[in-house]
């Protein structure tokens, strides 16, 4: 009995053992597990880590990199400008070819037509109107024709010279003289007027230039009429006459503003306007009109450069010859000193005054400023303008800011110059 109960406590014993060990293996076990997870998720956040760390430093770097790869600078130059107030007399001869203030005369002609109704109906008695050229077969002395003189058209009505005209004699190898002369009809009335005519010199009838001295109308005999019909007042007429004057000295300056080469310059003032011929036709049976105005512009135009050179070497005594221009130089106003006298087909040279305030503004060489900032430190940015004399103020941008110096490359420099316009 007694061992019996030995070993029964025994029993009790290893039972008691093996209960506890299957209470506490488990979670002995689940602890060390979870201490290597734990170890293995911290090796994986600490490469993840070094990953970020290594791309942030690399995208900083390229970032770095390619910020100098693509540098940009901007120079912006303002350019020296004096002021002047011209008030100057000039001379200029017509000779492109001189080193002297030199000219050249432009010259457009044109015409200008324009309708013009009638208004008051009244009584209207009107002689017909052609153009004749004349002829001379008789010898080579000039022939003299009086103001209404009488023409014996073929038609055998008699017509009038308008003007005092003089027919030159023949050339020496026989051929006639000839000269245009305008006509009207003797009397008023649509019989006298007329397809082409030929035509004698009634006053001469009876001589031995009487077949020596003929003409040929230009063109018909129109105009001729007398019944009632509406009429155009003088005042009509001098209203429409004054506008196409204008309009068409507008049109002729248009024309030849349009036409000014490059580096010639044309003031407002230096074109004069001649009218050449005022025509009206005779007036229709509705009573309508037309008036022809034809006209000539001249105008003088110069070399700007020599123009610009001759103002400034007058008015800027320090001038060192430095290159230059007036920016607005068109606004100058030209007084032409003998424009009464002058014929202008015939002018060899003319004395004028130009004025008013004008802005001489001195260019500056670029190209060459760009040349020399390539890889340049931005802190000899002044000593290098400093050698440049046409500069007002400069202000320079590099790209990116933190850059200290110019870039290499010439074409990544930009350089702007402010000037006027």
């Amino acid at each position: 009995m007694p061992r019996n109960l030995l070993q029964d406590i025994k029993k009790i014993e290893t039972t008691k053992r093996n209960k506890i060990l299957n209470k506490y293996i488990p979670a002995v076990s689940k602890i060390n597990e979870a201490n290597i997870n734990n170890n293995e998720e911290q090796k994986i956040k600490g490469s993840r880590y070094t990953l970020w760390i290594v791309a942030l430093i690399s995208l900083i770097f390229l970032f770095f990199a390619l910020s100098f790869l693509f540098s940009k600078a901007t120079v912006t130059i303002n350019p020296k400008i004096k002021t002047l107030s011209l008030n100057q007399n000039l001379s200029a001869v017509k000779d492109s070819n001189t080193d002297k203030l030199s000219f050249d005369l432009v010259v457009l002609s044109d015409q200008e037509s324009r309708l013009i109704k009638g208004g008051e109906e009244k009584d209207l008695k009107e002689s017909a109107k052609g153009k004749v050229l004349l002829y001379n077969k008789f010898s080579s002395s000039p022939q003299l024709l009086l103001i209404n003189t009488r023409l014996e058209g073929s038609n055998s009505k008699i017509y009038k010279t308008k003007t005092k005209t003089v027919i030159p004699g023949m050339n020496k190898d026989g051929t006639p003289g000839k000269v245009s002369v305008d006509i009207y009809a003797l009397a008023p009335g649509e019989e006298y007027n007329s397809i082409p005519l030929d035509f004698k010199i009634f006053g001469f009838k009876g001589t031995s230039k009487y077949s020596k001295f003929d003409g040929r109308s230009v063109g018909d005999i129109t105009g001729g009429f007398i019944g009632k019909s509406r009429q155009i007042t003088d005042i009509q007429k001098t209203i429409a006459e004054k506008e196409l004057k204008t309009s068409l000295e507008n049109k002729l300056f248009n024309k030849v503003v349009s036409q000014i080469p490059e580096g010639f310059v044309l003031f407002k003032d230096a074109t004069f306007f001649n009218i050449d011929d005022s025509d009206i036709s005779p007036t229709s049976p509705d009573g309508s009109i037309t008036i022809n105005v034809q006209g000539t512009l001249y105008g003088f135009i110069f070399n700007e450069k020599k123009l610009t050179k001759k103002i400034v070497e007058f008015f800027i005594p320090d001038y060192d010859g430095s290159e230059v221009y007036i920016s607005n130089i068109k606004d100058l106003t030209f007084a032409l000193s003998n424009k009464e006298g002058i014929i202008f087909n015939d002018v060899t040279s003319i004395d004028f005054n130009i004025y008013g305030v004008q802005k001489v503004v001195y260019k500056f060489d670029s190209t060459k400023l760009v040349s020399e900032l390539p890889g340049k430190n931005k802190k000899d940015f002044n000593q290098i303008l400093s050698q440049y004399q046409n500069i007002d103020s400069a202000s320079l941008s590099i790209r990116p800011i933190w850059k200290l110096s110019f870039p290499e490359k010439s074409k990544n420099i930009k350089v702007i110059v402010n000037y006027p316009k």
